[in-house]
C-alpha cells in the first residue's frame, strides 16, 4: 500500500481535517500522480454534506486534479515518469457496456467509478479524491496535460471545462450562432470562454447587473439582466443554444422562451429540487430541453488539447488547504472569480 495524506470529512457534520490513508499499490497499467493542484467544485461541498444522498465516509473530495507522474506500472505505455497528468470526475467504468465502448464512459450503464465518494473495482476500497498528495489511476482514465498553460489554472478544466465543452460540441455550436450562457460562476465563465472561441455570438444571462463588466471582459458580446422585462422581450425566440449553468432554483420557462425554433436549452447545473416546465414552452417551436454530464475520457483529452491550442484556462484564486472551509463559505455566497484551486504543496 502507498501511504498518503489529505483532508477528509468523517461524516456530514464534521469539517475537513488532516487525514492519513493508504492508496493501492500500482497495478501493471496504473500510474502514481503526485498531485500539485486540485480545483474546488461546488459538488465537493454537496457530497461531503451528503446533500445528494449516498455519501461514503471517510471522504477525501476533489476531482479537478493535476500533477506529475512519479511512478508507472510495468505495462504502462501512455505515460512516463515526469509527465504532467490529470484526473477528472471518474477513475474507472465497466469498459464493456455500449456507452463505455462508445467512449462516453460518464454514462456507463453499470455505473462509473467516481474519483471520490465511490467504491473502487474491488467493491470494498473507498475511492478518495484530490485533496491529497498522491493518487493511483489506471492509465486509460488518466489525461495528458500540456505544459503550455499554467498548471494551477488547468485544474478546473477537468470538471468545469469539460462540463461546458461537451454540450457545446455535441450540439454543434459554431460561428454565426447566437448562444446564451445562464449564470457566470465556475461553469458559466468557462462556457463563455469556450463558446466565444467557437465563434458564436455570446450573451450572458444573469440576475446580477454587477456581473456585466466581468462578462464582457471574459469575451461575451452582450449581457442581459433577466429581471428586465423589456430586455427579455427583445430576445424572445432568439437564441440557437442556451447553456444553463445555474445550480439554484430558477425559471426554466423564462429561458425556454428565449430559444428559437429547433433550438436547445441544455442544463449542466444541478438545482436542489425539481424545476417545473410548461409544455407550451417547448411544443410550439419544437424546442429541446436537455441535460449533459461532464465528458468521456476521449472528449476530455480533446478539450484539454483544444484549450492548450487556444490558450484557454479557468480564472482562479489559489488557496492553501488550511483555508478550504473558508473557501466553501465564500463559494456558497458566490464570492469567487471563478474557481478556487488548492495548492497541494501546502498540505
Amino acid at each position: 500500500m502507498i501511504a498518503s495524506k489529505g483532508y477528509a470529512v468523517q461524516n456530514s457534520k464534521t469539517p475537513l481535517a488532516p487525514f492519513s490513508f493508504n492508496r493501492r499499490e500500482l497495478g501493471s497499467h496504473d500510474v502514481l500522480i503526485a498531485i500539485q493542484f486540485c480545483g474546488v467544485c461546488h459538488s465537493d461541498l454537496h457530497q461531503i454534506r451528503d446533500e445528494w444522498g449516498g455519501a461514503i465516509y471517510p471522504m477525501v473530495p476533489g476531482h479537478e486534479i493535476v500533477g506529475k507522474i512519479s511512478k508507472v506500472g510495468a505495462a504502462v505505455k501512455k505515460f512516463k515518469v515526469g509527465d504532467l497528468a490529470g484526473v477528472g470526475c471518474f477513475v474507472d467504468s465497466c469498459r464493456t457496456c455500449s456507452s463505455c465502448k462508445a467512449g462516453i464512459e460518464q454514462y456507463c450503464e453499470n455505473g462509473m467509478t467516481g474519483t471520490y465518494n465511490s467504491y473502487e473495482k474491488d467493491g470494498k476500497t473507498i475511492a478518495q479524491g484530490g485533496y491529497s498528495n498522491f493518487i493511483v489511476v489506471d492509465e486509460n482514465y488518466t489525461l495528458s496535460i500540456s505544459d503550455k498553460l499554467p498548471l494551477s489554472a488547468v485544474a478546473p478544466l477537468l470538471c468545469a471545462g469539460i462540463t461546458t465543452y461537451s454540450p457545446l460540441i455535441h450540439w454543434k455550436v459554431r460561428a454565426g450562432q447566437k448562444v446564451a450562457i445562464v449564470g457566470l460562476g465556475g461553469l458559466g465563465h468557462m462556457g463563455v470562454k469556450l463558446a466565444v472561441s467557437l465563434g458564436a455570438d455570446v450573451t450572458v444571462l444573469s440576475t446580477s447587473a454587477s456581473k456585466e463588466e466581468d462578462a464582457l471582459a471574459l469575451g461575451a458580446h452582450h449581457f442581459l439582466v433577466t429581471t428586465d422585462k423589456a430586455a427579455v422581450k427583445k430576445v424572445r425566440n432568439h437564441f440557437d443554444f442556451i447553456l444553463d449553468t445555474v445550480s439554484g432554483k430558477h425559471d426554466l420557462d423564462l429561458y425556454l422562451g428565449m430559444v428559437k425554433l429547433d433550438g436547445a436549452l441544455v442544463m449542466v447545473g444541478l438545482p436542489p429540487e425539481a424545476l417545473p416546465v410548461d409544455a407550451f414552452s417547448l411544443i410550439p417551436k419544437r424546442k429541446t430541453l436537455a441535460g449533459s454530464m461532464i465528458g468521456g475520457i476521449r472528449e476530455t483529452q480533446e478539450m484539454l488539447d483544444y484549450c492548450a491550442e487556444n490558450n484557454i484556462v479557468s480564472d482562479i484564486e489559489l488557496i492553501a488547504i488550511k483555508d478550504i472551509e473558508a473557501a466553501y463559505i465564500r463559494m456558497v455566497k458566490g464570492d469567487v472569480r471563478y474557481r478556487f484551486v488548492i495548492d497541494m504543496t501546502t498540505l
